[in-house]
Formats: structure tokens, C-alpha cells, sequence
């Protein structure tokens, strides 16, 4: 190249490996499924956990941090969220630091425009921006959800259907170029959509799974149902009101026109249909992304009657099938699909927690599990992240309170380590937002 300019800055970058910090003295929610436990010290080296332990004594050399009186737990991950639907640059990034500094250390991206997102991944990655570490899916959907206008916002220069984030797919696709080209965009998963049969829901994933990239699918695809989508082996499956459809009376034959559920009687007496579900998720391992509160936001977003009815009764549905497949065995994850509006405090999982807690009555403890370990199961990244263990990524919550006993009290965050980065809480409440 002729000319080199400078790189962007990166205020926001892991320390360097050989920079050691020790974190002593805390109360410990390790994000296993173990108790929390005092007196514990987190020995971090640039971006990784090194030791995980009682109080000893400090490596020379090490900067100290006194957490006495203080709970640890892990970063926070949002397993359902949407940046760039349509690309909104300024939004986006304010949507990122807010996650972050409210204890967001990771979403998974459902499906948005790439290019956009590719961008905001290597900067929240690499320190030019704040901001959670970002996984992201390329869509593959059937030709007839091609006329959606969302797929116009994400696709703007380009035809719909026709880019590699964002493909639609009959039986005439080469699915091995389109799972190599969805690949290309650096995509964790390739998300399985709508308009799609079971037969071709099985063969996307097949495909998928041959070559190294998972599958996240809404739960049902219209006209394959979520039996099938789960049977078809992908990864994980997004919103319990779409699960619901199992127990449909009626063919699903597309997205557009899907059968109406008794919701009286689901959410009252159930169905033997949706229990045999859940059983065959626990026993593939298929996590739930349920986004369970995302129906109380659009209620609260309605602006007439009848939606507001709408809303109200998929939340009824909503908060009792969560809490039916939570305590049938079902793997949990803490996914949105939404986000509190800009003057909020605080980004929109602190809610869906919340919501888990109080309305479908999952303990808050094993909350936070959803909210971390099984997070980072969802996006395939346990190997990395969703407990404080020696070897995953230095992601961690500092809180003034314990939120194993009320989780309320994850608006007492002091600051957030992110790939040993620390993002103090006070840095984002004194800034303009």
C-alpha cells in the first residue's frame, strides 16, 4: 500500500496480556449453578481469568482491587437482539454503551443488516467503541417472506433475497454455496426464518452443522412446526408465543396467516402436545431464546384497543409457557427482541430477568444462570464466556447488592469488566445520553 494512515483509537481495548489485576474479597455468583461464595478473589491477565479462588496472597506485580462488601457475577448476555433494522449508526452505538455499562457483556444479533453489523462487532471487539461483544446470524428464509419491508431496510443497494446475509431458499438452492456464503460474512449461525417446510428446515441445518456454523431458528417456520424445527437438530429457538404454535388445531401453512391458538385453555388446562415438546428439547438440548417480556413492551407500544388485547393475552401465554418449559428441563436463555427507550437507565434484559422472576416464577438465582450460561450456550460461546472460570474471557458485573436475593438489585452495578476492560457505571450516568 502507498500510504498507511494511523489505526482509530481504541480507548476501550482489552489490557494487554501480562497486565495482571486481582479482584479480592467478593461475594462470588459464578454463574455455574453453584451458591455464591465469600471471600473470593478473580486474577485477571489482559483479557482472561486466570485463577478463581479463596482470598491468598497477590502475584507480584498484580494491581489489587478491594471488593469486600461487593457480589460478582457474570456478564449479563441478551440472546435476542436487532441493531440494524434498518442501520441507525448513532442509535446502534448508544444502544451498545448502554448494554455494557448496565452489565451487557454480549448479545446475539438475530438477523439484521451485516454489513452494518460486521462493522459495530470489530468495534466493540477490538476498544473503538463501548459495547458487548456482538454474535450475529445470516438469514435464510422461503422466497415468500421476500416482500416483508424489513428485508428492504437491510438490504438497502441490494435485492432481497439475493446477499449473503440474507437469502431466500427453495428447493432449487445450492445449499452448499449458501451456507459457504452466509459463512463468509463472518456469521456465527445462520438463523432459520419463515416460509420454509420441515424438509428444507432439516437440510439448512444439515448443511450448516457439515460445515461448522450453527442454527438458530424461530421456533416455528411456517408451515414447519416447531416439532419440526426442533427435530430438525438446530441449535436453539427463538419466542415461546411461536412454541405455542405446536399446539395449533389447524395446518400451519405461513407466517403471514397463522392459526389462532386457545389461549384459555393453554394457559389454563395446557396441552400434552406442548409437554412432549419440551421434552424433546431438554433432550437434544435445544435452548429456548423465549423472549417472555417482549409482549408487556408492545403492549405498552400499542396505540389501539384491540392490539393492546392482543398484547395482553400473548402475554398471558407468554409467562405461563416460559415458566411450564423452565421447569420441564428446558434450557432458558434471556433474549429481548426489544430495547427500553433511549432516556431509560437501564437496557431492556435487566426487564426480561425481572419478568422471569416475577411472572413465571423462576428464582432469581438460577435467573442469572439463564442470563449467563446458558446465554453463552445459545450463541456457542461457552467455551469463552458465561461463568467466572479460569480461562473464559474476563467478563464479570461488580454490584453494591446482591442480586441472587433480589434482582433489583442489578441497578446497584458499580462497573462492568468486559474482556478486562473496566467500564465504571459512573462514566455513563454522568455522561449525556
Amino acid at each position: 500500500m502507498a500510504h498507511l494512515d494511523e489505526p482509530a483509537p481504541t480507548p476501550y481495548a482489552p489490557p494487554a496480556t501480562g497486565t495482571v489485576t486481582v479482584y479480592r474479597g467478593a461475594t462470588l455468583f459464578d454463574g455455574t449453578g453453584a451458591p455464591a461464595r465469600p471471600g473470593m478473589s478473580i486474577t485477571v491477565d489482559g483479557a482472561r481469568i486466570t485463577a478463581v479462588g479463596p482470598d491468598a496472597e497477590v502475584p507480584a506485580g498484580a494491581r489489587v482491587v478491594e471488593l469486600a462488601g461487593r457480589c460478582v457475577i457474570p456478564g449479563l448476555i441478551d440472546a435476542h437482539q436487532h441493531l440494524a433494522t434498518p442501520p441507525n449508526r448513532e442509535a446502534a452505538e448508544a444502544a451498545l454503551r448502554r448494554q455494557v455499562y448496565g452489565g451487557v457483556t454480549a448479545i446475539r444479533d438475530m438477523a439484521d443488516d451485516l454489513r452494518h453489523i460486521a462493522d459495530l462487532t470489530r468495534g466493540t471487539l477490538v476498544g473503538e467503541i463501548p459495547g458487548p461483544d456482538i454474535h450475529y446470524a445470516a438469514l435464510m428464509a422461503g422466497p415468500g417472506f421476500f416482500d416483508d419491508p424489513r428485508t428492504w431496510q437491510v438490504s438497502q443497494g441490494e435485492t432481497p433475497g439475493h446477499v449473503p446475509w440474507m437469502q431466500a431458499i427453495d428447493d432449487d438452492t445450492d445449499l452448499v454455496m449458501a451456507v459457504a456464503l452466509a459463512r463468509g460474512t463472518h456469521a456465527k449461525a445462520i438463523k432459520v426464518y419463515a416460509e420454509l417446510p420441515a424438509h428444507l428446515v432439516a437440510a439448512i441445518t444439515a448443511e450448516a452443522k457439515r460445515q461448522g456454523i450453527g442454527v438458530w431458528a424461530h421456533a416455528a417456520t411456517f408451515p414447519a412446526t416447531p416439532g419440526e424445527v426442533v427435530a430438525a437438530g438446530v441449535d436453539a429457538v427463538s419466542h415461546i408465543t411461536l412454541i405455542a404454535q405446536e399446539a395449533a388445531d389447524e395446518p400451519l401453512t405461513s407466517y403471514k396467516t397463522k392459526p389462532l391458538l386457545d389461549v384459555e385453555r393453554l394457559t389454563g388446562d395446557g396441552d400434552p402436545r406442548l409437554d412432549a415438546l419440551y421434552a424433546a428439547m431438554r433432550e437434544r438440548g435445544t435452548v429456548l431464546d423465549a423472549t417472555a417480556s417482549m409482549w408487556t413492551f408492545l403492549g405498552e407500544q400499542a396505540g389501539d384497543a384491540d392490539a393492546k388485547a392482543r398484547a395482553a393475552a400473548n402475554d398471558t401465554l407468554s409467562a405461563k409457557l416460559t415458566a411450564d418449559a423452565y421447569r420441564a428441563g428446558v434450557l432458558l436463555a434471556t433474549g429481548t427482541d426489544y430495547e427500553t427507550e433511549p432516556d431509560e437507565p437501564f437496557p431492556s434484559l435487566h426487564l426480561e430477568l425481572r419478568y422471569l422472576a416475577e411472572r413465571c416464577g423462576i428464582p432469581a438465582a438460577e435467573v442469572l444462570v439463564c442470563a449467563t450460561r446458558t446465554g453463552a450456550i445459545s450463541a456457542g460461546a461457552l467455551a469463552d464466556m458465561g461463568t467466572v472460570e479460569p480461562g473464559k474471557l474476563a467478563n464479570f458485573v461488580v454490584l453494591a447488592a446482591d442480586p441472587t436475593a433480589d434482582l433489583a438489585n442489578l441497578s446497584t452495578i458499580e462497573y462492568t469488566v468486559k474482556r478486562g476492560h473496566r467500564f465504571d457505571r459512573a462514566d455513563y450516568t454522568e455522561d449525556a445520553r
